[in-house]
């Protein structure tokens, strides 16, 4: 007889096969010795769209709303089904006794073979793989431990309920707010909270009146100090006061009245987990989200030298420990070869990276114990593989030791500060050679800078004063980076602190898995655009805040919802009441989106007609150049109208932007740079790029075009509102 095992992409199957001895390839799985071995392509298996429960649904009318199916259904998805009907013959097979479940371990990966095996009506034994690595020994100790899948049933009902409850939320506010306001508009319980973090935070840059201050500093030789004031105060906005002030300095004897040197050490950083990694490669190199999960799965399940990426864990388990040494060997190559080879063969430093009570599904993303190949790397690859690499040693190395010195020199009365460092260990800190430390905002006229022996009470020379002057600035726009964080902490949306302890200590907005998703999304259907780093609100998601029902602005919803699906989970909440207080909520939205007297309008509208509809086109900022959309949201044509490339400016060295079509394409710079399409290809062949390459390199810029113009987010919405 035989075991089927369901794992969730191809790469994880074809590894545990591997381990298991299943080697005869077959067209959707793997088969040796007593193991069957196949794979979904992550959901095989979907909720039904509104019009699979009636007709009437497939026209999208205010009248038919709320749509509150009785019971979900569960339909193949179109796209994957030839690989669903593999696993359900499988299932049928009569020598096929047991099934274990090998998807990801986690809420969604629960979800992905139950629903599976709901549509295939299994009924027979099933087991669970819980993992957290893809190496030989992670997969060989976990067949070793496997246990019944009913052990996991309520995170499977968690699961389902979220599932279900975005279902009927989601659909039904998207609908309800296109058909009042005539519009291609969708909100959900984690997009709409996301787009409204952006709005709102533009609403304060815009608000903000900035205020001019003046700060006065003394200069002595060696350093410089800070005039600060009996209330702490090292700016000011009278500038006659701070003039007075060093006028009065002059002839002043200066005097080191307080010299206080206190030794300190700072600890590590806490291990990698997805946000945390999204957020540094983001900042470092430019990555998006999405691109960094891409490389992470890359790594994980191909390259097989780091561990699960979809964690929000930052800490390990005991149990994890005996493998740190050779985790390091296996870390030890290229720049930090020496540093890895000398903690393992020391006293590894563990106090910072364990923590059994902060490690839920998974830890922290560390290294394997399988040595990379960087040959067989992309660049991308290698540069978040060094960037773990790089977070894991310091974490089990040393704290950063320093003495901090504290200086007070008072001049006439008045005082001055100053702080230096003085470094004993650079610990962890070693492996950021180079990165400056953040300072606080309380301290930012006072910078620590490297002060020359002093002793209490010795006179120094004034060399003399300057008044710096300075404007308060607004809170800065959104990056990709700052957009995780405030993702991962929306404690601010929350007003109830026993909500906002719940998102907290859960995922926050999203989880590491979907944040890249939610962002990527609220780009696709123009809610925000890209300014160089800086995230912006179009024009769309500022109105669409204004008119969704107030619940959905917020993180309330979630952290509400969280803490009913952990209770479900853990077995102590009803699924069934949580879905029927979803069915009451979604009636109640509805209600609220009819009832407004708010108004939606079009200001990015054009003069040229569609040619599929005949209503006018809409023009937006894409994520790689300007494009022309219908207004309707059945219609759905797109065109470009200037994609930003690769090719650089020979003038300025920024991204060219093509404009125009046939004879007429363009590249142009906001450089103010113009050049012919025929040009630039005459001038890459004198450079030494032949003719092929210059073809092969606009025939991929016109492939990346027609995939963005033919992707339309209304084609996809029960992903869309999550």
């Amino acid at each position: 007889m035989k075991q089927l095992i369901l794992a969730e992409k191809p790469s994880v199957a074809r590894d545990i096969a591997r381990v298991l001895g299943a080697n005869r390839k077959a067209d959707g799985f793997l088969e040796g010795g007593r193991y069957v071995v196949t794979w979904a392509l992550g959901h095989l298996v979907t909720l039904a769209d509104p019009d699979a429960y009636d007709e009437k649904y497939k026209a999208w009318r205010l009248e038919d709303l709320p749509m509150l199916p009785q019971k979900m259904k569960l339909v193949v998805i179109p796209q994957t089904k030839k690989q669903f009907y593999t696993v359900q013959k499988l299932m049928a097979r009569a020598d096929v006794e047991s099934l274990v479940i090998a998807t990801d371990a986690g809420r969604e990966g629960e979800l992905v073979a139950r629903w599976i095996m709901q549509k295939a009506h299994w009924k027979k034994p099933t087991f669970r793989l819980w993992i957290s690595s893809q190496t030989d020994r992670a997969i060989k100790e976990g067949f070793a431990n496997l246990k019944p899948a009913r052990q996991y049933d309520n995170l499977y009902a968690s699961a389902q309920s979220r599932a279900e409850a975005d279902w009927l939320v989601g659909l039904n506010v998207t609908r309800a707010l296109t058909c009042r306001f005539n519009a291609s508009l969708s909100a959900g319980r984690v997009q709409t909270p996301t787009l409204a973090l952006i709005v709102d935070r533009e609403k304060e840059i815009v608000s903000f009146v900035p205020k001019e201050y003046y700060t006065l500093q003394a200069q002595f030789p060696g350093f410089t100090a800070t005039y600060r004031d009996g209330k702490n105060n090292t700016r000011f906005s009278d500038k006659a006061f701070v003039e007075g002030l060093a006028q009065s300095l002059r002839g002043q004897k200066a005097v080191v009245t307080a010299l206080e040197k206190t030794y300190k050490q700072t600890p590590p950083p806490a291990a990698y987990d997805l946000t945390e990694l999204q957020r540094d490669a983001n900042k470092l190199y430019g990555y998006s989200a999405k691109q960094t999960l891409s490389y992470m799965q890359s790594l994980y399940e191909f390259h097989k030298v780091l561990t699960y990426p979809r964690t929000d864990s930052r800490y390990i388990t005991d149990d994890i420990v005996p493998t740190l040494p050779e985790r390091l060997r296996a870390a030890a190559q290229g720049p930090f070869q020496k540093a890895a080879m000398a903690l393992a063969r020391g006293k590894i430093q563990t106090k910072y990276i364990v923590n059994n009570a902060k490690v839920t599904d998974h830890h922290a993303i560390i290294p394997t114990e399988q040595p990379a190949d960087f040959r067989k790397m992309s660049h991308e690859e290698r540069m978040i593989y060094e960037l773990v690499i790089k977070r894991f040693l310091a974490v089990l190395s040393a704290p950063f030791e320093y003495d901090e010195v504290k200086l007070t020199v008072t001049i006439g009365g008045k005082n001055f500060y100053a702080k230096g460092k003085v470094v004993r260990a650079a610990g962890w800190k070693a492996y950021y050679a180079g990165l400056s430390d953040d300072e606080d905002e309380q301290d930012a006229e006072m910078k620590t800078q490297q002060l020359p022996p002093l002793k209490n009470g010795e006179t120094l020379e004034l060399r003399g004063t300057k008044i710096v002057s300075g404007k308060t600035r607004p809170p800065a726009r959104y990056t990709e980076a700052t957009l995780l964080t405030a993702m991962e902490h929306p404690g601010k949306q929350i007003d109830d602190r026993r909500l906002k302890q719940v998102i907290e200590t859960t995922s926050g907005l999203g989880t590491p898995a979907t944040r890249a998703d939610i962002i990527e999304k609220l780009f696709d259907n123009f809610s925000i655009e890209r300014v160089g780093k800086e995230i912006h609100p179009t024009a769309k998601g500022k109105q669409l805040i204004g008119i969704v029902p107030n619940d959905l602005r917020s993180a309330t919803l979630t952290a509400q919802w969280e803490t009913q699906l952990q209770a479900i989970s853990q077995g102590k909440a009803d699924s069934k009441k949580f879905i029927g207080e979803m069915r009451d909520y979604a009636t109640s939205l509805v209600g609220q989106v009819i009832a407004s007297n708010a108004q939606y309008h079009h200001d990015n509208i054009t003069r040229e007609r569609c040619p599929v509809c005949g209503q006018y086109l809409l023009e937006v900022n894409g994520k790689k150049g300007k494009m022309l959309v219908c207004q309707d949201r059945e219609c759905g044509y797109r065109k470009g109208l200037s994609a930003v490339t690769n090719a650089r400016c020979p003038d300025c060295h920024k991204k060219l932007e093509l404009r125009g079509e046939g004879d007429k394409k363009m590249f142009v710079c906001v450089c103010g740079y113009r050049e012919k399409l025929s040009d630039f290809q005459a001038r890459r062949a004198k450079d030494g790029a032949g003719k092929a390459e210059v073809m092969n390199y606009m025939r991929r810029q016109e492939q990346q075009k027609a995939k963005e113009e033919k992707n339309n987010p209304m084609a996809d919405l029960l992903k869309d509102f999550f």
